[in-house]
Protein backbone atom coordinates (compact mmCIF):
# COMPACT_ATOMS: atom_id res chain seq x y z
CA UNK A 1 0.00 0.00 0.00
CA UNK A 2 1.16 3.53 -0.77
CA UNK A 3 -0.25 6.68 0.76
CA UNK A 4 -0.32 10.47 0.69
CA UNK A 5 -0.94 12.74 3.69
CA UNK A 6 -4.15 14.71 4.10
CA UNK A 7 -3.51 18.43 4.40
CA UNK A 8 -5.84 20.73 6.29
CA UNK A 9 -9.08 21.55 4.52
CA UNK A 10 -8.69 24.46 2.10
CA UNK A 11 -11.03 27.47 2.49
CA UNK A 12 -13.66 28.15 -0.13
CA UNK A 13 -11.51 30.88 -1.66
CA UNK A 14 -8.94 28.27 -2.66
CA UNK A 15 -11.37 26.13 -4.67
CA UNK A 16 -10.30 27.91 -7.83
CA UNK A 17 -6.74 26.78 -7.15
CA UNK A 18 -8.02 23.23 -6.92
CA UNK A 19 -9.80 23.57 -10.25
CA UNK A 20 -6.63 25.01 -11.79
CA UNK A 21 -4.73 21.98 -10.48
CA UNK A 22 -7.23 19.63 -12.14
CA UNK A 23 -6.83 21.55 -15.41
CA UNK A 24 -3.07 21.19 -15.21
CA UNK A 25 -3.48 17.41 -14.75
CA UNK A 26 -6.25 16.65 -17.27
CA UNK A 27 -6.40 19.65 -19.60
CA UNK A 28 -8.84 22.55 -19.51
CA UNK A 29 -11.49 20.94 -21.73
CA UNK A 30 -11.79 17.98 -19.38
CA UNK A 31 -12.55 20.02 -16.27
CA UNK A 32 -16.17 21.17 -16.49
CA UNK A 33 -17.58 23.80 -14.17
CA UNK A 34 -20.48 25.52 -15.95
CA UNK A 35 -23.89 24.05 -14.98
CA UNK A 36 -24.90 23.56 -18.61
CA UNK A 37 -21.76 21.47 -19.15
CA UNK A 38 -22.03 19.45 -15.95
CA UNK A 39 -25.78 18.78 -16.25
CA UNK A 40 -25.49 15.34 -17.88
CA UNK A 41 -23.06 14.18 -15.18
CA UNK A 42 -25.01 15.70 -12.27
CA UNK A 43 -28.33 14.10 -13.26
CA UNK A 44 -29.00 10.40 -12.76
CA UNK A 45 -30.54 8.13 -15.38
CA UNK A 46 -33.75 7.90 -13.36
CA UNK A 47 -33.11 9.53 -9.98
CA UNK A 48 -30.68 11.95 -8.46
CA UNK A 49 -29.25 15.34 -9.16
CA UNK A 50 -27.50 18.22 -7.48
CA UNK A 51 -24.80 20.84 -7.91
CA UNK A 52 -21.11 20.08 -8.11
CA UNK A 53 -17.87 22.02 -7.87
CA UNK A 54 -16.61 20.43 -11.10
CA UNK A 55 -16.66 17.36 -13.28
CA UNK A 56 -13.12 16.09 -13.94
CA UNK A 57 -12.47 13.56 -16.73
CA UNK A 58 -9.00 11.99 -16.40
CA UNK A 59 -7.66 10.03 -19.37
CA UNK A 60 -5.45 7.57 -17.50
CA UNK A 61 -5.03 5.85 -14.17
CA UNK A 62 -2.06 8.08 -13.40
CA UNK A 63 -4.17 11.18 -14.01
CA UNK A 64 -6.91 9.68 -11.83
CA UNK A 65 -4.44 9.12 -8.99
CA UNK A 66 -3.15 12.72 -9.27
CA UNK A 67 -6.69 14.12 -9.30
CA UNK A 68 -7.53 12.11 -6.17
CA UNK A 69 -4.30 13.22 -4.50
CA UNK A 70 -5.23 16.87 -5.07
CA UNK A 71 -8.91 16.44 -4.16
CA UNK A 72 -8.25 14.65 -0.89
CA UNK A 73 -6.05 17.52 0.33
CA UNK A 74 -9.19 19.69 0.51
CA UNK A 75 -12.56 19.09 2.11
CA UNK A 76 -14.62 18.01 -0.90
CA UNK A 77 -16.94 15.05 -1.28
CA UNK A 78 -15.88 12.81 -4.17
CA UNK A 79 -18.27 10.88 -6.41
CA UNK A 80 -16.69 8.36 -8.76
CA UNK A 81 -18.74 7.97 -11.94
CA UNK A 82 -18.32 5.74 -14.98
CA UNK A 83 -21.28 5.27 -17.33
CA UNK A 84 -23.87 6.95 -15.05
CA UNK A 85 -26.40 4.22 -15.83
CA UNK A 86 -27.45 3.64 -12.21
CA UNK A 87 -31.17 3.58 -11.46
CA UNK A 88 -31.12 4.52 -7.76
CA UNK A 89 -29.24 7.83 -7.84
CA UNK A 90 -25.97 6.37 -6.58
CA UNK A 91 -23.61 7.80 -9.20
CA UNK A 92 -24.54 11.51 -9.01
CA UNK A 93 -25.03 14.12 -6.30
CA UNK A 94 -28.34 13.80 -4.48
CA UNK A 95 -29.34 17.25 -3.29
CA UNK A 96 -27.10 20.02 -1.98
CA UNK A 97 -26.76 19.10 1.70
CA UNK A 98 -23.27 17.57 1.78
CA UNK A 99 -21.84 20.37 3.95
CA UNK A 100 -18.99 20.80 1.41
CA UNK A 101 -18.55 20.99 -2.36
CA UNK A 102 -19.08 17.84 -4.42
CA UNK A 103 -16.52 16.77 -7.02
CA UNK A 104 -17.49 14.27 -9.75
CA UNK A 105 -14.61 12.26 -11.23
CA UNK A 106 -15.88 10.83 -14.51
CA UNK A 107 -13.77 7.81 -15.56
CA UNK A 108 -15.30 7.04 -18.96
CA UNK A 109 -12.09 8.03 -20.81
CA UNK A 110 -9.97 5.45 -18.96
CA UNK A 111 -10.39 2.46 -21.24
CA UNK A 112 -8.47 -0.76 -20.94
CA UNK A 113 -9.06 -4.53 -21.01
CA UNK A 114 -6.07 -6.81 -20.43
CA UNK A 115 -6.65 -10.55 -21.03
CA UNK A 116 -4.47 -12.77 -18.82
CA UNK A 117 -4.10 -16.51 -18.28
CA UNK A 118 -5.02 -17.34 -21.89
CA UNK A 119 -8.07 -15.04 -21.62
CA UNK A 120 -9.48 -17.11 -18.74
CA UNK A 121 -9.26 -13.88 -16.77
CA UNK A 122 -9.20 -10.17 -17.59
CA UNK A 123 -8.10 -6.99 -15.88
CA UNK A 124 -10.56 -4.16 -16.61
CA UNK A 125 -10.01 -0.43 -16.11
CA UNK A 126 -12.73 2.01 -14.96
CA UNK A 127 -14.12 3.15 -18.32
CA UNK A 128 -14.43 -0.30 -19.89
CA UNK A 129 -18.01 -1.32 -20.63
CA UNK A 130 -19.63 -4.72 -20.64
CA UNK A 131 -20.19 -4.44 -24.37
CA UNK A 132 -16.51 -3.68 -24.98
CA UNK A 133 -15.50 -6.63 -22.83
CA UNK A 134 -17.89 -8.94 -24.66
CA UNK A 135 -16.52 -7.73 -28.02
CA UNK A 136 -12.92 -8.20 -26.89
CA UNK A 137 -13.50 -11.73 -25.62
CA UNK A 138 -15.64 -13.04 -28.46
CA UNK A 139 -12.77 -13.81 -30.90
CA UNK A 140 -11.02 -15.61 -28.05
CA UNK A 141 -13.96 -17.97 -27.53
CA UNK A 142 -14.79 -16.47 -24.13
CA UNK A 143 -17.49 -14.25 -22.67
CA UNK A 144 -17.83 -12.08 -19.54
CA UNK A 145 -19.85 -12.66 -16.40
CA UNK A 146 -22.73 -10.58 -17.78
CA UNK A 147 -23.99 -9.66 -21.21
CA UNK A 148 -26.45 -6.93 -22.25
CA UNK A 149 -28.11 -5.68 -19.08
CA UNK A 150 -31.73 -5.81 -18.08
CA UNK A 151 -32.00 -2.08 -17.57
CA UNK A 152 -29.34 -0.19 -19.51
CA UNK A 153 -26.71 -0.41 -22.22
CA UNK A 154 -23.26 1.04 -21.76
CA UNK A 155 -22.84 -0.04 -18.14
CA UNK A 156 -19.22 -0.25 -17.01
CA UNK A 157 -17.61 -3.49 -15.88
CA UNK A 158 -16.38 -1.94 -12.64
CA UNK A 159 -19.78 -0.41 -11.97
CA UNK A 160 -21.29 -3.89 -12.08
CA UNK A 161 -18.74 -5.19 -9.59
CA UNK A 162 -19.18 -2.21 -7.26
CA UNK A 163 -22.93 -2.84 -7.24
CA UNK A 164 -22.78 -6.67 -7.13
CA UNK A 165 -25.09 -6.55 -10.15
CA UNK A 166 -26.69 -9.87 -11.00
CA UNK A 167 -27.93 -9.58 -14.54
CA UNK A 168 -29.86 -12.02 -16.66
CA UNK A 169 -27.58 -15.07 -16.71
CA UNK A 170 -28.99 -17.81 -14.50
CA UNK A 171 -25.75 -19.72 -14.00
CA UNK A 172 -23.39 -16.98 -12.76
CA UNK A 173 -24.78 -15.03 -9.84
CA UNK A 174 -23.70 -11.50 -8.88
CA UNK A 175 -20.68 -9.73 -10.36
CA UNK A 176 -17.92 -10.30 -7.83
CA UNK A 177 -14.19 -10.39 -7.31
CA UNK A 178 -11.72 -10.42 -4.45
CA UNK A 179 -8.98 -9.16 -6.78
CA UNK A 180 -8.97 -5.39 -7.30
CA UNK A 181 -6.90 -2.21 -7.16
CA UNK A 182 -8.44 0.79 -5.43
CA UNK A 183 -7.70 3.97 -3.48
CA UNK A 184 -9.22 4.85 -0.13
CA UNK A 185 -8.81 7.30 2.73
CA UNK A 186 -7.52 5.77 5.97
CA UNK A 187 -6.19 7.67 8.95
CA UNK A 188 -6.28 10.91 7.02
CA UNK A 189 -4.18 9.52 4.17
CA UNK A 190 -4.91 8.53 0.58
CA UNK A 191 -3.61 5.02 -0.01
CA UNK A 192 -3.50 2.69 -3.01
CA UNK A 193 -4.62 -0.81 -2.06
CA UNK A 194 -3.26 -3.44 -4.44
CA UNK A 195 -5.26 -6.65 -4.21
CA UNK A 196 -4.89 -7.62 -7.87
CA UNK A 197 -2.29 -10.27 -6.87
CA UNK A 198 -0.01 -9.53 -9.79
CA UNK A 199 3.76 -9.21 -9.55
CA UNK A 200 4.58 -5.51 -9.73
CA UNK A 201 6.73 -3.18 -7.67
CA UNK A 202 7.29 0.50 -7.16
CA UNK A 203 5.00 3.28 -6.02
CA UNK A 204 1.44 4.01 -7.15
CA UNK A 205 2.38 5.75 -10.40
CA UNK A 206 4.67 2.89 -11.41
CA UNK A 207 1.87 0.36 -10.98
CA UNK A 208 -0.72 2.57 -12.63
CA UNK A 209 1.53 3.47 -15.58
CA UNK A 210 2.03 -0.23 -16.29
CA UNK A 211 -1.71 -0.83 -16.41
CA UNK A 212 -2.23 2.31 -18.49
CA UNK A 213 0.11 0.82 -21.09
CA UNK A 214 -1.84 -2.46 -21.05
CA UNK A 215 1.08 -4.33 -19.56
CA UNK A 216 0.85 -7.12 -17.04
CA UNK A 217 3.74 -9.24 -15.76
CA UNK A 218 3.81 -12.74 -17.13
CA UNK A 219 4.25 -14.24 -13.66
CA UNK A 220 1.18 -13.89 -11.49
CA UNK A 221 1.43 -13.96 -7.74
CA UNK A 222 -0.19 -16.76 -5.80
CA UNK A 223 -3.91 -16.03 -5.62
CA UNK A 224 -4.08 -17.41 -2.07
CA UNK A 225 -7.55 -18.77 -2.74
CA UNK A 226 -8.96 -15.40 -3.77
CA UNK A 227 -11.84 -15.55 -6.22
CA UNK A 228 -12.40 -13.58 -9.42
CA UNK A 229 -16.10 -14.49 -9.71
CA UNK A 230 -18.95 -15.66 -7.53
CA UNK A 231 -18.87 -19.43 -7.03
CA UNK A 232 -21.52 -21.97 -6.17
CA UNK A 233 -24.44 -20.02 -7.61
CA UNK A 234 -25.75 -23.00 -9.55
CA UNK A 235 -26.35 -24.86 -6.28
CA UNK A 236 -27.89 -21.75 -4.72
CA UNK A 237 -30.38 -21.07 -7.49
CA UNK A 238 -31.34 -24.75 -7.76
CA UNK A 239 -32.38 -24.85 -4.10
CA UNK A 240 -36.00 -23.95 -4.81
CA UNK A 241 -37.16 -24.90 -1.31
CA UNK A 242 -34.91 -22.41 0.50
CA UNK A 243 -36.68 -19.68 2.46
CA UNK A 244 -34.17 -16.97 1.47
CA UNK A 245 -33.44 -15.14 -1.81
CA UNK A 246 -30.82 -16.43 -4.23
CA UNK A 247 -29.02 -13.09 -4.44
CA UNK A 248 -29.34 -9.52 -3.26
CA UNK A 249 -27.08 -6.48 -2.87
CA UNK A 250 -26.53 -6.56 0.88
CA UNK A 251 -25.59 -10.25 1.03
CA UNK A 252 -22.57 -10.17 3.37
CA UNK A 253 -20.92 -13.00 1.41
CA UNK A 254 -20.62 -10.65 -1.59
CA UNK A 255 -19.07 -7.64 0.20
CA UNK A 256 -15.29 -7.56 -0.25
CA UNK A 257 -13.04 -4.66 -1.25
CA UNK A 258 -14.34 -3.24 -4.53
CA UNK A 259 -17.21 -5.76 -4.66
CA UNK A 260 -20.32 -4.10 -3.29
CA UNK A 261 -18.40 -0.90 -2.51
CA UNK A 262 -20.86 1.29 -4.47
CA UNK A 263 -18.30 4.07 -4.93
CA UNK A 264 -17.08 4.19 -1.30
CA UNK A 265 -13.56 3.66 -2.70
CA UNK A 266 -12.00 4.76 -6.00
CA UNK A 267 -11.57 1.59 -8.06
CA UNK A 268 -8.74 1.59 -10.60
CA UNK A 269 -8.95 -2.00 -11.86
CA UNK A 270 -10.66 -5.32 -11.24
CA UNK A 271 -9.56 -8.82 -12.15
CA UNK A 272 -12.37 -11.11 -13.29
CA UNK A 273 -12.93 -14.61 -14.55
CA UNK A 274 -14.23 -15.18 -18.06
CA UNK A 275 -16.32 -18.11 -19.28
CA UNK A 276 -16.48 -20.37 -22.35
CA UNK A 277 -18.67 -18.84 -25.02
CA UNK A 278 -22.02 -20.58 -25.41
CA UNK A 279 -22.51 -22.81 -28.41
CA UNK A 280 -25.84 -23.38 -30.15
CA UNK A 281 -28.72 -21.88 -28.16
CA UNK A 282 -32.42 -22.77 -28.25
CA UNK A 283 -34.91 -20.06 -27.20
CA UNK A 284 -38.48 -20.84 -26.16
CA UNK A 285 -41.12 -18.12 -26.06
CA UNK A 286 -43.63 -19.18 -23.42
CA UNK A 287 -47.03 -17.72 -22.60
CA UNK A 288 -49.44 -18.41 -19.74
CA UNK A 289 -52.38 -16.87 -17.94
CA UNK A 290 -51.44 -18.59 -14.68
CA UNK A 291 -48.54 -17.43 -12.45
CA UNK A 292 -48.69 -20.80 -10.70
CA UNK A 293 -48.11 -22.60 -14.00
CA UNK A 294 -44.94 -20.59 -14.61
CA UNK A 295 -43.78 -21.27 -11.05
CA UNK A 296 -44.22 -25.01 -11.59
CA UNK A 297 -42.10 -24.68 -14.74
CA UNK A 298 -39.43 -22.82 -12.74
CA UNK A 299 -39.33 -25.52 -10.05
CA UNK A 300 -39.13 -28.27 -12.66
CA UNK A 301 -36.31 -26.64 -14.62
CA UNK A 302 -34.23 -25.77 -11.56
CA UNK A 303 -34.98 -28.90 -9.57
CA UNK A 304 -35.00 -31.64 -12.18
CA UNK A 305 -33.38 -30.59 -15.46
CA UNK A 306 -29.75 -31.56 -15.86
CA UNK A 307 -28.90 -28.31 -17.69
CA UNK A 308 -29.56 -24.87 -16.23
CA UNK A 309 -31.00 -22.28 -18.63
CA UNK A 310 -28.76 -19.50 -19.87
CA UNK A 311 -31.48 -16.97 -19.10
CA UNK A 312 -35.17 -16.82 -18.30
CA UNK A 313 -36.65 -13.33 -18.68
CA UNK A 314 -40.18 -12.54 -17.57
CA UNK A 315 -42.45 -9.82 -19.02
CA UNK A 316 -45.99 -9.03 -17.93
CA UNK A 317 -48.49 -8.00 -20.60
CA UNK A 318 -48.67 -4.41 -19.36
CA UNK A 319 -44.87 -4.14 -19.52
CA UNK A 320 -45.01 -5.69 -23.00
CA UNK A 321 -47.43 -3.01 -24.16
CA UNK A 322 -45.42 -0.17 -22.65
CA UNK A 323 -42.19 -1.36 -24.30
CA UNK A 324 -44.04 -1.83 -27.60
CA UNK A 325 -45.16 1.80 -27.63
CA UNK A 326 -42.49 3.66 -25.66
CA UNK A 327 -39.41 1.48 -26.18
CA UNK A 328 -39.60 1.16 -29.92
CA UNK A 329 -36.83 3.67 -30.65
CA UNK A 330 -34.49 1.86 -28.22
CA UNK A 331 -35.29 -1.45 -29.89
CA UNK A 332 -34.67 -0.01 -33.36
CA UNK A 333 -31.48 1.79 -32.36
CA UNK A 334 -29.91 -1.42 -31.08
CA UNK A 335 -31.24 -3.46 -33.97
CA UNK A 336 -30.15 -1.04 -36.70
CA UNK A 337 -27.07 0.65 -35.21
CA UNK A 338 -25.75 -2.05 -32.90
CA UNK A 339 -24.65 -1.50 -29.33
CA UNK A 340 -21.25 -0.13 -30.42
CA UNK A 341 -22.85 3.04 -31.81
CA UNK A 342 -25.27 3.64 -28.96
CA UNK A 343 -22.82 5.82 -27.04
CA UNK A 344 -22.88 8.19 -30.00
CA UNK A 345 -26.69 8.26 -29.80
CA UNK A 346 -26.57 8.90 -26.04
CA UNK A 347 -24.15 11.78 -26.67
CA UNK A 348 -26.52 13.27 -29.24
CA UNK A 349 -29.42 12.95 -26.82
CA UNK A 350 -27.40 14.67 -24.09
CA UNK A 351 -26.48 17.49 -26.46
CA UNK A 352 -30.16 18.05 -27.34
CA UNK A 353 -31.01 18.17 -23.65
CA UNK A 354 -28.23 20.67 -22.94
CA UNK A 355 -29.45 22.96 -25.70
CA UNK A 356 -33.02 22.56 -24.48
CA UNK A 357 -32.02 23.41 -20.92
CA UNK A 358 -30.20 26.52 -22.15
CA UNK A 359 -33.44 27.76 -23.66
CA UNK A 360 -35.53 26.89 -20.63
CA UNK A 361 -36.96 23.53 -21.72
CA UNK A 362 -37.22 20.79 -19.07
CA UNK A 363 -34.21 18.50 -19.04
CA UNK A 364 -34.76 15.28 -20.96
CA UNK A 365 -38.20 16.16 -22.22
CA UNK A 366 -37.31 17.43 -25.69
CA UNK A 367 -35.01 14.54 -26.66
CA UNK A 368 -37.50 11.97 -25.38
CA UNK A 369 -40.32 13.53 -27.35
CA UNK A 370 -38.22 13.65 -30.51
CA UNK A 371 -37.10 10.02 -30.20
CA UNK A 372 -40.64 8.92 -29.41
CA UNK A 373 -41.95 10.53 -32.59
CA UNK A 374 -39.10 9.18 -34.71
CA UNK A 375 -39.75 5.64 -33.46
CA UNK A 376 -43.41 5.80 -34.42
CA UNK A 377 -42.49 6.56 -38.04
CA UNK A 378 -41.11 3.03 -38.49
CA UNK A 379 -43.27 0.01 -39.31
CA UNK A 380 -44.19 -2.75 -36.83
CA UNK A 381 -41.01 -4.16 -35.30
CA UNK A 382 -42.18 -7.29 -33.44
CA UNK A 383 -42.68 -10.67 -35.17
CA UNK A 384 -46.28 -11.90 -35.67
CA UNK A 385 -45.96 -14.89 -33.32
CA UNK A 386 -44.79 -12.69 -30.45
CA UNK A 387 -47.61 -10.22 -31.06
CA UNK A 388 -50.10 -13.10 -31.10
CA UNK A 389 -48.83 -14.28 -27.69
CA UNK A 390 -49.34 -10.77 -26.34
CA UNK A 391 -53.06 -11.07 -27.16
CA UNK A 392 -53.38 -14.60 -25.88
CA UNK A 393 -51.39 -14.52 -22.63
CA UNK A 394 -50.87 -12.21 -19.69
CA UNK A 395 -47.49 -13.62 -18.64
CA UNK A 396 -44.52 -14.07 -20.99
CA UNK A 397 -41.25 -15.93 -20.43
CA UNK A 398 -38.24 -15.94 -22.78
CA UNK A 399 -36.21 -19.04 -21.90
CA UNK A 400 -32.82 -19.62 -23.54
CA UNK A 401 -30.78 -22.77 -22.99
CA UNK A 402 -27.85 -24.60 -24.53
CA UNK A 403 -29.38 -26.66 -27.34
CA UNK A 404 -27.87 -29.84 -25.92
CA UNK A 405 -30.16 -29.52 -22.90
CA UNK A 406 -33.27 -28.22 -24.64
CA UNK A 407 -34.95 -31.63 -24.94
CA UNK A 408 -35.95 -31.86 -21.27
CA UNK A 409 -37.64 -28.47 -21.39
CA UNK A 410 -39.25 -29.16 -24.74
CA UNK A 411 -40.80 -32.38 -23.43
CA UNK A 412 -42.15 -30.60 -20.33
CA UNK A 413 -43.63 -27.75 -22.37
CA UNK A 414 -45.24 -30.23 -24.73
CA UNK A 415 -46.96 -31.94 -21.78
CA UNK A 416 -47.89 -28.95 -19.63
CA UNK A 417 -48.29 -25.99 -21.99
CA UNK A 418 -51.00 -27.38 -24.20
CA UNK A 419 -53.51 -25.14 -26.02
CA UNK A 420 -55.84 -25.09 -22.99
CA UNK A 421 -53.18 -24.16 -20.43
CA UNK A 422 -50.62 -21.89 -21.99
CA UNK A 423 -48.50 -22.02 -25.09
CA UNK A 424 -44.97 -21.92 -26.40
CA UNK A 425 -42.96 -21.89 -29.59
CA UNK A 426 -39.29 -22.28 -30.44
CA UNK A 427 -37.92 -19.01 -31.72
CA UNK A 428 -36.08 -18.57 -34.95
CA UNK A 429 -32.78 -16.65 -34.54
CA UNK A 430 -34.54 -13.45 -35.64
CA UNK A 431 -37.43 -13.99 -33.23
CA UNK A 432 -35.04 -14.77 -30.36
CA UNK A 433 -33.06 -11.59 -30.97
CA UNK A 434 -36.15 -9.43 -31.19
CA UNK A 435 -37.71 -10.98 -28.10
CA UNK A 436 -34.56 -10.22 -26.10
CA UNK A 437 -34.43 -6.62 -27.34
CA UNK A 438 -38.10 -6.11 -26.52
CA UNK A 439 -37.47 -7.34 -22.99
CA UNK A 440 -34.50 -5.00 -22.69
CA UNK A 441 -36.58 -2.00 -23.80
CA UNK A 442 -39.02 -2.33 -20.88
CA UNK A 443 -37.06 -0.38 -18.23
CA UNK A 444 -36.37 2.56 -20.51
CA UNK A 445 -39.99 2.54 -21.66
CA UNK A 446 -41.18 3.28 -18.13
CA UNK A 447 -38.90 6.32 -18.01
CA UNK A 448 -40.06 7.42 -21.47
CA UNK A 449 -43.74 7.08 -20.52
CA UNK A 450 -43.13 9.22 -17.45
CA UNK A 451 -41.32 11.90 -19.48
CA UNK A 452 -44.00 12.06 -22.16
CA UNK A 453 -46.82 12.22 -19.60
CA UNK A 454 -44.96 14.24 -16.98
CA UNK A 455 -47.84 16.69 -16.56
CA UNK A 456 -50.42 13.93 -16.15
CA UNK A 457 -48.76 11.56 -13.68
CA UNK A 458 -46.74 11.69 -10.47
CA UNK A 459 -43.40 9.95 -9.88
CA UNK A 460 -42.06 6.50 -10.68
CA UNK A 461 -41.53 4.12 -7.76
CA UNK A 462 -38.99 1.63 -9.09
CA UNK A 463 -38.16 -1.50 -7.10
CA UNK A 464 -35.94 -4.47 -7.78
CA UNK A 465 -36.70 -7.20 -5.29
CA UNK A 466 -35.31 -10.65 -4.59
CA UNK A 467 -38.08 -13.01 -3.54
CA UNK A 468 -37.57 -16.10 -1.40
CA UNK A 469 -36.62 -19.08 -3.55
CA UNK A 470 -39.61 -21.02 -2.19
CA UNK A 471 -42.13 -18.20 -2.70
CA UNK A 472 -44.82 -19.82 -4.87
CA UNK A 473 -46.95 -16.65 -4.98
CA UNK A 474 -44.37 -14.62 -6.85
CA UNK A 475 -46.78 -12.46 -8.86
CA UNK A 476 -47.81 -9.39 -6.89
CA UNK A 477 -51.45 -8.58 -6.18
CA UNK A 478 -51.60 -4.99 -4.99
CA UNK A 479 -54.08 -4.14 -2.23
CA UNK A 480 -56.96 -2.09 -3.70
CA UNK A 481 -56.01 1.12 -1.89
CA UNK A 482 -52.54 0.95 -3.49
CA UNK A 483 -53.71 -0.24 -6.90
CA UNK A 484 -56.00 2.77 -7.26
CA UNK A 485 -52.97 5.09 -6.96
CA UNK A 486 -51.15 3.47 -9.90
CA UNK A 487 -51.38 4.66 -13.50
CA UNK A 488 -49.11 1.94 -14.92
CA UNK A 489 -47.61 -1.21 -13.35
CA UNK A 490 -44.53 -2.54 -15.12
CA UNK A 491 -43.48 -6.04 -14.01
CA UNK A 492 -40.44 -7.80 -15.52
CA UNK A 493 -37.37 -9.62 -14.28
CA UNK A 494 -35.02 -12.57 -14.02
CA UNK A 495 -37.55 -15.28 -13.36
CA UNK A 496 -35.43 -18.28 -12.40
CA UNK A 497 -33.45 -16.22 -9.87
CA UNK A 498 -36.75 -14.85 -8.49
CA UNK A 499 -35.43 -11.31 -9.01
CA UNK A 500 -38.22 -9.04 -10.18
CA UNK A 501 -38.27 -5.42 -11.30
CA UNK A 502 -41.51 -3.71 -10.33
CA UNK A 503 -42.02 -0.14 -11.55
CA UNK A 504 -45.10 1.86 -10.64
CA UNK A 505 -45.97 5.10 -12.42
CA UNK A 506 -48.22 6.82 -9.90
CA UNK A 507 -51.25 8.91 -10.71
CA UNK A 508 -51.10 12.65 -10.29
CA UNK A 509 -51.48 13.60 -6.65
CA UNK A 510 -50.34 10.25 -5.25
CA UNK A 511 -47.97 10.33 -2.28
CA UNK A 512 -44.83 8.65 -3.59
CA UNK A 513 -43.12 8.26 -0.21
CA UNK A 514 -46.05 6.66 1.57
CA UNK A 515 -46.78 4.38 -1.40
CA UNK A 516 -43.19 3.15 -1.48
CA UNK A 517 -43.06 2.71 2.31
CA UNK A 518 -46.15 0.52 2.25
CA UNK A 519 -44.88 -1.55 -0.69
CA UNK A 520 -41.62 -2.15 1.16
CA UNK A 521 -43.49 -3.19 4.32
CA UNK A 522 -45.32 -5.78 2.21
CA UNK A 523 -41.99 -7.01 0.87
CA UNK A 524 -40.63 -7.31 4.38
CA UNK A 525 -43.59 -9.45 5.40
CA UNK A 526 -42.92 -11.70 2.41
CA UNK A 527 -39.28 -12.21 3.40
CA UNK A 528 -38.03 -10.48 0.25
CA UNK A 529 -34.78 -8.51 0.03
CA UNK A 530 -34.33 -5.20 -1.75
CA UNK A 531 -32.64 -3.92 -3.74
CA UNK A 532 -31.68 -7.09 -5.54
CA UNK A 533 -29.09 -5.78 -7.99
CA UNK A 534 -29.21 -1.98 -8.46
CA UNK A 535 -27.79 -1.20 -5.03
CA UNK A 536 -29.22 1.10 -2.41
CA UNK A 537 -28.17 4.39 -4.01
CA UNK A 538 -30.09 7.18 -2.30
CA UNK A 539 -33.48 5.48 -2.53
CA UNK A 540 -33.15 2.56 -0.10
CA UNK A 541 -31.97 2.43 3.51
CA UNK A 542 -28.85 0.30 3.82
CA UNK A 543 -29.08 -2.70 6.10
CA UNK A 544 -26.83 -2.35 9.18
CA UNK A 545 -24.24 -4.78 7.82
CA UNK A 546 -23.99 -2.90 4.52
CA UNK A 547 -23.74 0.47 6.28
CA UNK A 548 -20.93 -0.93 8.45
CA UNK A 549 -19.13 -2.14 5.31
CA UNK A 550 -19.32 1.38 3.86
CA UNK A 551 -17.85 2.85 7.07
CA UNK A 552 -15.00 0.34 7.08
CA UNK A 553 -14.12 1.19 3.47
CA UNK A 554 -14.44 4.94 3.92
CA UNK A 555 -13.97 5.95 7.57
CA UNK A 556 -13.81 9.68 6.70
CA UNK A 557 -16.93 9.55 4.47
CA UNK A 558 -15.10 11.23 1.59
CA UNK A 559 -16.38 9.01 -1.24
CA UNK A 560 -20.01 9.04 -2.40
CA UNK A 561 -21.47 10.19 0.93
CA UNK A 562 -25.10 9.52 1.80
CA UNK A 563 -25.52 6.10 0.22
CA UNK A 564 -28.28 4.04 1.79
CA UNK A 565 -29.62 7.13 3.59
CA UNK A 566 -26.48 7.35 5.72
CA UNK A 567 -24.78 10.63 6.67
CA UNK A 568 -23.56 12.90 3.88
CA UNK A 569 -21.25 14.83 6.19
CA UNK A 570 -17.52 14.61 6.82
CA UNK A 571 -16.47 11.82 9.23
CA UNK A 572 -20.04 10.46 9.27
CA UNK A 573 -21.24 13.35 11.48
Amino acid sequence: MASLPLHSAAPAADRQNLIDTFRAICGRRHVLTRPRDTLRYCSGMRWGGGPCLAVVRPASLVQLWRVLAAATQTDVAIIMQAANTGLTGGSTPFGDDYGRPVLIIQTGRIKGIIPIRDARQVICLPGSTLHELETRLSPLGREPHSVIGSSCIGASVIGGVCNNSGGALVQRGPAYTQLSLYARMTGGRLELVNELRIACGGGPETILSMLDRGECPGILMDDSGRKASASGYEEIVRDVDASSPARYNADPKMLCGASGSAGKVAVFAVRLDTFPRAGAVTTFYIGSNSPRQLEELRRYVLGKCSTLPISGEYIHREAFDLAHQYGKDTFLAIRLLGTARLQMLFGLKAMIDRVAARFGRPSGKLSDRLLQRIGQLFPEHLPPRIRHFRDAFEHHLILSIDSSGAGEIRDYLERQFNPDGGGYFECSPVEAGKAALHRFAVAGAAIRFHEIHRNEVSQIVALDVALRRNDADWFEQLPPHLAEQVERKIYYGHFFCHVLHQDYVLKAGADCDSFKAEILRIMDLRGAKYPAEHNVGHLYRAEPGLADFYRQLDPHNRFNPGLGKTSKLHDWQ
